[in-house]
């Protein structure tokens, strides 16, 4: 009989994978997932026991939006901070690295961390450095080469999972989509997604402003099916949405053609554009907390008032089902990172990376943007990850943020 190092038995387990929700037994050995069996079945054998009587125990949550480029980035966060400790076995640092300055993302985040840290590389050569303040001079086009994001990728194939790109009203302003289309090129060359930010960031030069419609749908037409827009929520004026009072007929095309939409939560998700999207059938394809500290100013965390917990109970209070949500944040960003069957699910033969979370009763407001609030009698909150097999508590008071 074999004899694993670790049993998981809970009431409820949610594997949006499989599709099942309810009682199941889990078998850790060395790491990954040995036995999965739904029923609770004490009698498997191993070194340790842990029973769950009212957790909900998923998969590990995939966090797609995060920045931690930590003091080579101004805003950067720890990337355990931003992983384990707040619920996520793996995350997905956007863009705050480039082709030139990914080497040291690789050997000073990524290996120094326990979290499974990956990036979407950005477009330009070195990344977000200044924090994306000087955004004409970083991010234009004259900063971009192909072939430089193809050697990066072929250098870091595991860790470099797409490439980060922009679609507002200051880029467009100032060279259209020509960015767009040379990481385009790249993604194609390098079979990888690009993850394009949308909202107005980067300074507008007002002789060529788009028309604040038109912004989003000159990037949707040029993206691919499987590319990731992110800040689908944002209450920005030339964002997914907009001012609009419906879902655009453009991002309507964008999901039959199978652009993916992320929250991208940040700081300015808008409760009033979310129930819109909701309520006319567009959920997010998935949940992340673009976490990062104070853009003008050095390694400040003073303004970080949002988590990936306080996005996801955000989106549970809107009206998305648990089941939905939790594939949010496990098996639909693991397929975009092109890795379901080793994360974002509890399948025999997976990574044992495992996200346990906890109800918590409490009279709690949560504001938006635009200075909504909604009140949460009740939360879920991650009180412990299983990551690569190894149980690790996490630092719940950053949570309901």
């Amino acid at each position: 009989m074999t004899v694993y190092d670790t049993v998981i038995t809970a009431k409820h387990v949610c594997d949006p994978s499989i599709d099942f929700f309810g009682p199941a037994t889990i078998g850790i050995k060395e790491g990954r997932i040995e036995y999965f069996d739904a029923e609770p079945t004490p009698t498997v054998e191993a070194k340790n026991n842990v029973h769950y009587e009212t957790e909900i125990v998923c998969p590990g949550f995939i966090d797609l939006h995060v920045h931690v480029y930590e003091w080579v980035t101004n805003f950067g966060v720890a990337p355990d901070k931003a992983g384990i400790y707040s619920g996520a076995t793996t995350i997905v640092d956007q863009g705050s690295s480039g082709p030139w300055t990914v080497g040291g993302f690789h050997e000073f985040i990524k290996k120094q961390a326990t979290t499974d840290v990956r990036c979407f590389v950005s477009a330009n050569l070195a990344g977000a450095l200044m924090g994306g303040m000087e955004g004409t001079t970083l991010h234009g086009p004259q900063m971009t080469r192909v072939e430089e994001i193809v050697k990066a990728y072929e250098r870091y194939p595991h860790m470099i999972c797409g490439i980060k790109s922009h679609g507002e009203s200051g880029g467009l302003s100032h060279w259209d989509t020509e960015v767009l289309e040379q990481a385009i090129e790249a993604g194609e060359r390098c079979g990888i997604p690009l993850y394009v930010h949308t909202g107005e960031l980067f300074p507008v030069d007002d002789a060529n402003r788009p028309p604040l419609e038109s912004v989003v749908q000159k990037a949707l037409d040029v993206l691919r099916p499987g590319d990731v827009v992110a800040h689908v929520y944002s209450n920005m004026p030339d964002g997914v949405v907009g001012q609009a009072k419906t879902v655009p007929p453009w991002v309507k095309a964008a999901f039959e053609r199978g652009i993916k939409f992320d929250i991208g939560y940040g700081i300015n998700f808008s409760y009033r554009i979310a129930r819109l999207m909701l309520e006319q059938g567009f959920p997010p394809s998935t949940i992340s907390s673009d976490i990062h500290g104070d853009f003008n100013a050095y390694h400040d965390l003073s303004l970080l008032d949002y988590s990936l917990a306080g996005a996801f109970n955000r989106l549970l209070a809107l009206g998305l089902p648990m089941a939905e949500a939790v594939k949010c944040l496990t098996y639909s960003p693991a397929r975009i990172l092109k890795s379901e069957g080793e994360i974002g699910t509890l399948s025999v033969g997976s990574v044992a990376d495992i996200t346990v979370l906890e109800s918590h009763s409490l009279d709690h407001e949560l504001s938006d943007a635009e200075g909504e609030s909604i009140t949460l009698s009740d939360a879920w909150i991650p009180s412990q990850v299983f990551k690569d097999g190894t149980s690790h508590q996490t630092d719940r008071i950053c949570f309901l943020t």
